[in-house]
């Protein structure tokens, strides 16, 4: 019983905790520490036996979006109250790893990760434009035993990148497992013909993770995206758009993936052009469905919003966070309480990842 307690004095003494409004915050990945210069990029995922994930890039000299890269994890068997020291996922010495996209097979409990990976000293601007020299490729990695190893990366490019792309990046967000059993992630990718052709699309995998395939796209002038799966079946794709309306784009699939309809636009979800997180709660008809991004046209204002109508009106929403605020992704934990781990600061969005859990019923308001 001594060590029990010493172990969770220890951890609490790593993470800074604070309550507002029925909503706890908890610090997980503070920039400057544990030998990264800055963490970015969060995914989050809560396995079969109830271990809360939480994915970041962790990168070693800069906050910029190229260079050595690695992909970490932190593990937390309470809720989010505490957290795990940081596993080091995937390293691949000074390139550049990372949008983590986990995913869940319920039935076996294997957690797979899909990550993507460059060379760390070429920039995103020189991927764009050239279907030769150093390119985006796109790496598997999984766990058996809740998140504490992982098995060596493999490369999948093959498998889920068409030729004629050249930006490609994996979520980075949550993937989902549709009631078929197929496994669902979401993805985009640039088509190197023409820059301004950007586009969401999803990959899959029916066999519980051994293989995937590269399923429908949805553009143009869609990015990072995040689906869930309707009462009916129907997929959701919610996508980061550069339409130039500062809204989220939103797409529909009637085959599980494999084709998708022409993006419309969601009056209300208000964007700065950003990653965001969509999931689906409880078992309700229609579904209830929770979004979470930087409510404004900067990246600040990090609010979560729900549907109870199946994205087609959003009737309650709270503001989470009103400072700078960026990437985020939610997560349904028990006794109907919601999970977020997002990027927050006081002067810049990047300066902590942070998970933050409340109870559904503080979104219940008209």
């Amino acid at each position: 019983m001594r060590t029990t307690y010493l172990r969770r004095l220890l951890l609490l003494s790593c993470s800074f905790l604070w309550a507002n409004d029925d909503v706890l915050q908890v610090e997980v990945y503070l920039s400057g520490q544990d030998g990264y210069h800055t963490y970015r990029i969060p995914a989050i995922v809560q396995t079969n036996k109830g271990t809360l994930l939480a994915f970041a890039e962790g990168r070693k000299h800069s906050a910029r979006d190229w260079g050595d890269i690695d992909v970490l994890v932190k593990r937390s068997r309470d809720g989010g109250r505490t957290w795990s020291p940081q596993i080091r996922v995937a390293d691949f010495g000074e390139d550049t790893v990372g949008n983590p996209a986990p995913v869940v097979d319920r039935r076996t409990g294997t957690i797979w990760l899909l990550l993507t990976r460059n060379p760390g000293q070429v920039q995103e601007k020189n991927i764009l434009p050239g279907l030769s020299g150093p390119t985006r490729t796109v790496w598997l990695t999984y766990s058996r035993d809740d998140g504490l190893s992982w098995a060596p990366p493999v490369e999948i490019t093959t498998a889920v990148k068409r030729p004629e792309w050249s930006w490609y990046a994996t979520g980075p967000v949550n993937g989902i497992q549709l009631r078929s059993g197929r496994l669902v992630v979401p993805c985009d990718h640039v088509v190197a013909a023409d820059l301004s052709q950007r586009y969401s699309h999803v990959v899959y995998s029916d066999d519980g993770g051994s293989s995937w395939h590269l399923g429908g796209s949805a553009g143009p002038d869609c990015n990072e995206s995040t689906v869930v799966e309707l009462s009916n079946g129907t997929l959701m794709l919610n996508m980061r758009s550069y339409a130039g309306k500062n809204r989220r784009a939103v797409s529909l699939s009637h085959d599980g993936g494999l084709t998708w309809s022409a993006p419309q636009l969601d009056a209300t979800l208000v964007e700065p052009v950003c990653q965001a997180s969509l999931i689906r709660v409880g078992r309700h008809k229609p579904a209830w469905l929770l979004f979470s991004n930087p409510a404004s046209t900067r990246r600040v204002n990090m609010t979560v919003r729900l549907s109870r109508d199946e994205g087609r009106s959003w009737s309650a929403s709270k503001t989470i966070h009103p400072g700078p605020s960026a990437y985020s992704n939610l997560v349904e934990l028990k006794g109907n309480v919601i999970g977020l781990l997002y990027e927050r600061g006081n002067d810049s969005p990047y300066e902590r990842i942070t998970f933050a859990r409340f109870p559904l019923r503080r979104l219940h308001r008209p």
